[in-house]
C-alpha cells in the first residue's frame, strides 16, 4: 500500500520510527514535509498528507502531531479527506470499519511508540464494512459540497 506520513515538529520522531516500520512491512511510504524537527506549523503537513489522498497519489495517510487534534481539523479541509484522531486500537477499528476514514491522526505526547505503531497496523488492516455506512459516508461527502445531507439516500 502506499502511505503518506507527515508529522509537525512534536511527532517528528515517532513519525519517523513509524516510517520504518511501515516500510518494514513492504508499505511503500513517502515522509511530506520538512521532517527536520525543528519547529513548523501541523497545517503544512496535514495539508501535503491530505493533498495526496485527495489526488489519489496515496492510498492512506497517517499524520502526528503534539495531539492529533490540529493534523485531524486541518486535514479535514481537504476535499475526499476523512481524516480520524485515534487514541486505542478500537477507534482505529471503528475510523475504518465505519468512517471509511482514509488519513489517521495520532498524538505523539499521549501515545507511546509502541501504541502508535500497534494503532497504525489495526487502523491499515481493517477494511471498511460498508452496508449502512456507505450511506452515512455519502453523507459526509453531501456536507463537504454544501448539500444538506438529510437529502442523501
Amino acid at each position: 500500500m502506499k502511505l503518506a506520513l507527515g508529522a509537525d515538529h512534536r511527532g517528528v520522531n515517532a513519525c519517523r520510527q513509524l516510517a520504518d516500520r511501515l516500510r518494514g512491512q513492504g508499505h511503500e511510504v513517502e515522509l511530506c514535509g520538512n521532517l527536520s524537527g525543528e519547529m513548523c506549523d501541523y497545517p503544512e503537513p496535514a495539508y501535503l498528507v491530505a493533498a495526496r489522498i485527495s489526488d489519489k497519489s496515496a492510498d492512506m495517510g497517517i499524520l502526528v502531531c503534539g495531539s492529533g487534534i490540529g493534523m485531524c481539523i486541518a486535514a479535514n479541509k481537504v476535499k475526499g479527506v476523512r481524516a480520524a484522531l485515534v487514541h486505542d486500537e478500537l477507534t482505529a477499528e471503528m475510523s475504518r470499519g465505519h468512517n471509511d476514514a482514509n488519513v489517521l491522526c495520532l498524538s505523539a505526547d499521549l501515545l507511546g511508540q509502541r501504541l502508535i505503531e500497534k494503532i497504525a497496523e489495526v487502523w491499515l488492516g481493517t477494511t471498511f464494512q460498508g452496508g449502512r455506512h456507505e450511506r452515512r459516508v455519502r453523507k459526509i461527502a453531501a456536507i463537504e459540497n454544501g448539500q444538506d445531507p438529510a437529502k442523501v439516500e
